[in-house]
């Protein structure tokens, strides 16, 4: 009897006995593209990490964001591209296109990524933890009960798309649902002017659904230079896109046959078969930073240096919960420095913010590097700056029925010309404006650009060529 009533008391010690805690070097919360890349290039220095992911591993970009969104841009690509066979000379009719195929394909690409980065994590010996991390008033990070500490510890637990607060807004979908339907919508609407929402909507229409595009103004793109904004605009509505400009939704309904109805600020939207939220994102902050000291701006994004240092003590963050620069390589980017900085002794290593090069999968695409011609004027004074132009019809459309326009910019600061910004729209400038962006990074002026031989016949000559 004693000895029973021994073991129990010996079970309910251990039972109320705080959770041991598992130290690591670096404690990574946030399995995307950031996280990982700072946790492997860590262990490359012989660090002791863990990266803590609740869903599934490569975050955003390879799950619901970049990659995904980048084959079914290349999808809709082949549509567009079927009906300029016939002006050269292919007799090919477009009998079905079936979204279930893609989708399966697209899938298990997706899965066969979140094989490779789990498969790249256990490789450089790196623990994976599984489940919602949340900060402890002692400093520690606890998972499932679990408690786990750092010497060092990042934050690039990302962000998730914005639905607004208005009476059936839950009967809409995200860019996240978006990689969940099952077949081609007949009728979209899309609410949103950023990048997000201009590459779904172009993706669906040129795929045959009747889409919708609401904004709030009168142009897309409206942080980008003028003549991108007012040229994507513009592609959007020659390719069949109907822009609903200074509209808003009021209130979202759903019928008995399943169809959405709409009320906007500028009349009624019926038989809609889907309606998709891109009006924005916010970062993945619910982690108890609160006990840990570290400070969020107005927007919830957490506050920062220029070497990724919050304001908690060797607590860091980057990526999308810092609200800047909203791009994976930036994150990458970031990361990779980071754990020079922190593990390898490179103390002034830090990413420069400056001339990050970027992409809008639009159709055409976009791509774009530096400053707007507004902010260079703002900046530097309009006599200060010169800005070269062109727009053309690129080769591809000299026999087809279908056109688009290519339109280039580019910014220079007097009196040595300086390239300060370059944006394009156009076939291939998503291609274009890796290598340019090298240049311009590097401090080109307008006289290197000249001094270059131009590749004939193409359409990044042009910007060699523009005077």
């Amino acid at each position: 009897m004693i000895l029973q009533l021994l073991r129990t008391r010996f079970v309910r010690t251990l039972s109320t006995m705080p959770p041991t805690v598992k130290p690591f070097d670096y404690l990574v919360i946030g399995g995307g593209s950031g996280g990982i890349a700072s946790a492997r290039r860590a262990a490359e220095f012989g660090v002791k990490a863990a990266v803590i992911e609740h869903g599934r591993w490569g975050g955003t970009c390879v799950n619901v964001g970049c990659v995904p969104k980048k084959v079914m841009f290349m999808t809709a690509m082949h549509a567009e591209f079927i009906h300029d066979h016939k002006d050269y000379g292919f007799n090919v009719q477009l009998n079905k296109f079936d979204w279930s195929v893609i989708k399966k394909s697209r899938d298990d690409y997706i899965k066969r990524l979140n094989g490779i980065y789990a498969g790249n994590l256990e490789k450089s010996k790196i623990e994976k933890i599984v489940g919602h991390a949340q900060f402890t008033e002692d400093g520690c990070v606890e998972v499932n009960g679990q408690k786990y500490s750092g010497k060092h510890i990042l934050i690039a637990s990302g962000g998730r798309p914005i639905v607004p607060d208005i009476p059936g807004s839950e009967h809409g979908i995200t860019s996240d649902g978006f990689f969940d339907l099952e077949d081609l919508p007949k009728k979209t609407v899309v609410v949103g002017a950023g990048y997000i929402a201009v590459e779904l909507a172009g993706i669906l229409n040129a795929l045959g659904s009747e889409v919708s595009l609401m904004i709030r103004y009168d142009k897309v793109l409206r942080t980008f230079d003028s003549m991108i904004s007012s040229a994507v605009t513009e592609e959007l509505e020659n390719a069949g896109v109907k822009i609903l400009r200074q509209t808003q939704t009021k209130n979202v309904t759903k019928t008995s046959c399943g169809t959405l109805t709409l009320d906007t600020t500028t009349g009624q939207i019926t038989d809609v078969n889907c309606l998709l939220w891109a009006i924005g994102r916010v970062p993945n902050v619910e982690l108890g930073l609160e006990k840990v000291g570290v400070e969020k701006d107005a927007k919830g994004n957490i506050i920062v240096d220029a070497f990724q240092n919050t304001s908690g003590k060797n607590i860091y963050a980057l990526g999308d919960v810092c609200g800047r620069a909203l791009l994976t390589p930036v994150a990458i980017a970031a990361g990779r420095r980071l754990s020079h900085r922190l593990f390898n002794k490179e103390e002034t290593l830090k990413l420069d913010y400056d001339n990050i090069p970027t992409v809008v999968f639009s159709h055409p695409p976009v791509g774009t590097i530096g400053v707007t011609e507004e902010e260079a004027v703002k900046e530097h004074g309009a006599d200060r700056i010169k800005v070269y132009k062109s727009v053309f019809t690129p080769m591809y459309h000299a026999v087809t029925e279908r056109k688009t326009k290519c339109h280039m910019k580019m910014i220079c600061l007097l009196p040595e010309e300086k390239i300060l910004g370059i944006h394009m729209l156009g076939s291939g400038c998503d291609e274009m404006m890796q290598g340019f962006a090298v240049a311009v990074k590097m401090g080109a002026t307008k006289a290197h650009f000249d001094d270059t031989v131009a590749i004939h016949p193409t359409g990044s000559e042009e910007l060699v060529t523009m005077r």
